[in-house]
């Protein structure tokens, strides 16, 4: 992400996270701690980038990059609790729940996914982006985000832990666990600059392509990587039981597989007039991360 992009990222997160000055500060402070944890922020660039691509403005993106970025800190903090996947790191730091315990941190990731819809829905988002626009934005992350989308695919990942699941499953599962939420971004930046079908499609496309690459080098570097590369403990897809790309087809074939997927989302970028460049090297940085 450009430095100013990932400023004023940082900016509107802070500005939109409720006062700690409440009865609820333990809750505010677990919301904090995850929210500004740092990572990749891959969600929100790719909503800056393909708001820019059409024709937006960061301003008019910011909210929508906002809510994006709450839901998938949600999910995180809701992935690693003992009645999931169990993880005691996450970005290179102790889990919310290993700090603030499981009641605050089950609470903190509520309160993120409502502070998404409430941001989606805000006066400061309709006045940057239109009402229209923010409509159909809460639309397609609710979508993308729930029972069909991310969580749904959370369920499948909890049901096929212990089992050899199958090519297609596991498919289906990294489609709505990870890439729905990476679509969703890619998306979301489009409505905010008033784009088009024709390149809603482009973006769902480059979204959903570089979201499989994006889990199947995460599945790469579960195997190669290390825990302080990563900043969370790896091997523990195996550890678990679970199916992975590489436990199914090898490190091999699924470095072949990122490639091609990779290829594919740079080809979608082919229908935009402006300058794509930027996206094109970030789907290249993506499917070539060491974390």
């Amino acid at each position: 992400m450009t430095a100013d992009y990932l400023t004023l990222t940082e900016k509107t997160l802070s500005e939109l996270l409720p006062s700690e000055d409440t009865r609820e500060r333990s809750l505010i402070e677990s919301m904090k701690y995850s929210l500004e944890a740092g990572g990749k922020r891959v969600r929100p660039r790719l909503v800056f980038e393909f708001s820019a691509l059409c024709g937006g403005d960061p301003e008019s993106a910011a909210c929508f990059a906002c809510a994006v970025e709450m839901i998938h800190t949600y999910s995180l903090i809701h992935d690693d609790l003992p009645c999931m996947d169990d993880d005691d790191m996450r970005r290179g730091k102790p889990s919310n729940h290993r700090v603030f315990g499981e009641d605050i941190a089950l609470l903190a990731g509520d309160a993120l996914l409502t502070l998404a819809f409430e941001t989606l829905s805000s006066d400061r988002a309709a006045k940057a982006a239109g009402d229209r626009a923010c409509r159909l934005a809460s639309k397609t992350l609710a979508a993308y985000a729930g029972a069909t989308g991310m969580v749904g695919g959370q369920v499948i990942d909890l049901e096929s832990e212990g089992k050899s699941a199958p090519l297609e499953v596991l498919r289906e599962m990294d489609y709505k666990k990870t890439a729905c939420l990476i679509k969703a971004a890619c998306e979301l930046g489009c409505l905010s600059a008033g784009a088009g079908e024709k390149e809603l499609r482009a973006a769902s496309l480059y979204g959903e392509s570089i979201g499989i690459a994006f889990q199947i080098q995460d599945d790469i570097l579960d195997c190669t990587a290390t825990d302080e590369e990563l900043g969370k403990p790896v091997g523990s897809d195996s550890e678990n039981g679970k199916s992975t790309y590489v436990s199914l087809l090898g490190i091999e074939k699924c470095r072949e597989l990122v490639d091609e997927l990779t290829e594919k989302a740079i080809k979608a970028l082919d229908v935009f007039e402006n300058d794509a460049s930027s996206l094109r090297e970030f789907a290249l940085e993506l499917a070539q991360r060491r974390k």
